[in-house]
């Protein structure tokens, strides 16, 4: 489907009832038949949430709490992590995922809420980590933008991870959290190659783009890095030592990344994905995939889910950690944020008013 990832909605795995919808494979399509459109609208329905701030004790990731704007991304990267999770609204993992979104419009109002509650502990909070904040439903949406009003009004610190350029739109704010050390920013950078781009991930920002908010973030004094991932073998793997250069060159600070990981219904859906762009080096991909998870295509253990085991795992650690230490880029350790300008803007008893 144009500007879609995956055509498939593989069966949501908590709901017992198949349904297949046959679809016809080219020999013969009326120009009038719909039941195969080339692509799909973007659908979004509204949530009116109870909790905002999601919490977890995995020591692969360097935060404890984080918010998720969104539910669902238009992105649309096939290897997204997230996609499993769109089968817990009783929705498919696949083309579901990059269609049917949903947004939580009170998101601010409730953070302000639960920042309020005497016994909250300040420690930063990772804005988009699950979906991306600035995909594009975003521009007319604007709830991630509520919710950096909100964290500067209570000077509380915030990290985020993006491939969207509508991230510059908030420069204002960005900029006067960062000022006070509140602040960092990691674009997800995965590729140089358009072409590759636009097969993987079909509706983020081109690679230049990418580097574009580098150097502008840079310049507006947002501490800024890069997250290389995921690492696919014999796809984007050659391009380590590139990327590492090439955000370099924009002005990044600190690089990471992350193996791809193939929870669930991603298993399915990436291999569909591969067989169909990639048709002669698939089963080669999968088979060194495998390698790196002890035979199995994924291995959710921590400490080993995000980088896999193995010689080839070693390889690209090494590669990594040689290039981005000639670079003067800083490893793995998160941009360190203040936790001591917290303040509630009516007063600690707020609540009893």
């Amino acid at each position: 489907m144009k500007t879609r990832a995956t055509p498939l909605n593989p069966n949501n795995r908590f709901q017992p009832i198949v349904t297949d919808r046959q679809c016809d494979d080219s020999w013969y399509r009326n120009p009038d038949d719909e039941t195969c459109p080339d692509s799909l609208a973007t659908e979004v329905t509204d949530e009116q949430v109870r909790s905002i701030i999601s919490r977890n004790q995995s020591p692969d990731v360097p935060f404890d709490q984080s918010i998720n704007p969104y539910r669902g991304c238009e992105h649309a990267c096939i290897y997204c992590f997230a996609r499993p999770t769109h089968a817990y609204w009783d929705m498919s993992p696949g083309l579901d995922f990059e269609t049917r979104l949903i947004a939580k419009p009170n998101a601010a109002a409730q953070l302000r809420r639960e920042l309020d509650k005497p016994g909250y502990r300040v420690s930063p909070i990772a804005l988009g980590v699950n979906t991306d904040a600035y995909q594009p439903v975003e521009k007319q949406r604007q709830i991630t933008r509520d919710i950096l009003k909100v964290l500067a009004e209570y000077r509380h610190p915030v990290s985020i991870i993006t491939k969207g350029a509508l991230i510059l739109r908030d420069l204002d704010l960005l900029s006067e959290l960062a000022g006070q050390g509140l602040c960092s920013v990691r674009v997800s950078l995965t590729t140089l190659d358009n072409t590759l781009k636009r097969q993987m991930e079909p509706r983020t920002a081109a690679p230049v783009t990418r580097l574009k908010i580098i150097r502008e973030l840079t310049a507006a004094g947002v501490p800024t890095g890069i997250i290389l991932g995921p690492v696919i073998p014999f796809i984007n793997d050659h391009e380590i030592e590139a990327i590492l250069e090439a955000a370099s060159g924009a002005g990044a600070q600190r690089a990471s990344w992350i193996m791809l990981r193939l929870p669930l219904e991603l298993d399915e859906l990436f291999q569909d994905w591969l067989h169909r762009h990639f048709p002669q080096r698939a089963e080669h991909v999968m088979s060194r995939i495998r390698d790196l998870r002890g035979g199995r295509s994924y291995d959710a253990r921590w400490g080993e889910r995000m980088t896999g085991t193995g010689p080839y795992a070693d390889l690209v650690r090494q590669r990594f950690n040689r290039k981005a230490r000639s670079l003067g880029l800083g490893r793995h350790e998160a941009e360190p944020l203040r936790n001591d300008l917290f303040r509630r803007p009516g007063g600690e008893q707020m609540q009893l008013i």
